[in-house]
This record gives C-alpha cells, structure tokens and sequence, in this order.
C-alpha cells in the first residue's frame, strides 16, 4: 500500500472512552512524516486525563505534555504509575524528539472559528475523530456545527473529503444505531474501536494498533502495525 509523502490530515479527539487510539493514530501519523491539524473537546480533555493521566490545559495548550507517548514503549495507559515513571523518563529525550512534534503538529482550539480549519479552501486530505462521541457524531449528522470539530467535519463532508470516525461505545441505542446509519449514508466511515482477536494479541498495545492500523488502512498509509489475513 503506498501513498504521497507530507500529507496533511485533521485529528480530533472527543469525549469517548479510548483515547489512547487518537494518541497512537498521532504518533504513527507524525512518524511517517505527515502533517496534522490537531483538535480536542472539552471532553476529550477530561478522558485524557482520566485514562492516561494527561493535564492539558485547552486554553495554554502545551504540546509538550503527549512527547511522553512518542517514545518507544510507552504504555498505553492501562498503568498510570508507569506512565507517570515514562513522563520522568522522558526528559532523556534527544532535544530533536521534540522539534519533530512542534513541525509537524498543529493544534487548533476547539472555538477558534478563525482557524483555516471552518473553511472549505484549506487544503486537508482527510479528518479522523478518534475516539468519536456519539454526541459528536449526532451532531455532525444533523448539520450542528456549534465548535470548529464540527464545522470542520461538516467541511470535509460539503467538499467531498474522507471523514473516518472512531465510535467507542456500547450497548448502543436506537437513536446511537441509527445515527451511525445516517453517517454511513452521508459517506462518513465508521470505524469502530472493535480489536479482533485472530493474532493472537498479547498486549493491550496489539489491541489498540489493531484498530490504529484500519484508520491507517482507510487513510492509505503504509504500516506494518498489525498482521494482515493471509490470502487463500
């Protein structure tokens, strides 16, 4: 599978349960060499810092905070003691780890309408929401675009670009079954954070790069996080 150099995509991430998949997608997106425009709800805050222990601040973002995710063998925050042990550790970081984000990791406020991000002419291959809220995804369907996450996917939609969504939730009700449905039909992917089981995983990290590589997959992005099917 191969795919132009330096692309650039929109990641969002919402106030659903599994944030350590919209953390993996940026790290595996920024190690391959692409851009990203990078947004977060005031409930993807929250989730991040009860799952993986990240404090940001929305308003004084610091990028910095998530540079203990990029390096390698970082938990994926099923330990908040060896995370917090990672977040010590990484200040052995070579000062050009640091730059790599900073260059290639944009991040946008989530009430910033001046953003590049509520305009059609911005030039943005793709928009993954990972994880997806079905509060967002509901109002994406119904044309609400009340923050920029949203006017940017309604964007991506009215100018026929990929939106790939990342829904963690369950059971799922009625009205949750059939706004998913109603996102299919508008073109938007749903892509469910569903590991399968068939390799074998042996560690939360192969679970959750299991569903990082089918974002890869829908973005055609070359990858090699997790074993394919073997053909018949």
């Amino acid at each position: 599978m191969s795919c132009p150099e330096n692309r650039r995509f929109v990641l969002a991430i919402t106030g659903a349960s599994g944030v350590i998949y919209g953390i993996r997608l940026l790290r595996v997106l920024v190690q391959a060499g692409h851009e990203i425009d990078l947004l977060i709800s005031p409930a993807g805050r929250d989730v991040l810092e009860q799952e993986l222990g990240i404090a940001l601040d929305l308003e004084a973002f610091e990028l910095g905070l998530l540079e203990p995710f990029f390096v390698d063998g970082m938990p994926t925050g099923n330990s908040l003691q060896n995370i917090q042990q990672s977040r010590e550790e990484s200040a052995t970081l070579t000062e050009a780890a640091s730059p790599r984000l900073t260059e290639r990791v944009f991040y946008w406020h989530y009430r910033d309408w001046s953003s590049p991000l509520a305009s059609g002419s911005s030039a943005r291959e793709a928009m993954v929401i990972c994880p997806c809220s079905l509060a967002t995804l509901a109002s994406i369907v119904h044309g609400i675009s009340d923050n920029l996450i949203r006017r940017a996917a309604e964007v991506h939609l009215k100018e026929r670009r990929s939106v790939i969504v990342v829904p963690r939730e369950t059971p799922l009700s009625t009205i949750q079954l059939r706004n998913l449905y109603r996102a299919s039909r508008l073109g938007i992917v749903v892509l469910p954070a569903m590991p399968g089981f068939y390799h074998r995983p042996k560690s939360v990290e192969e679970l959750v790069d299991f569903v990082v590589a089918r974002v890869c997959d829908q973005l055609r992005i070359k990858h090699n996080l997790a074993k394919r099917w073997p053909a018949v």
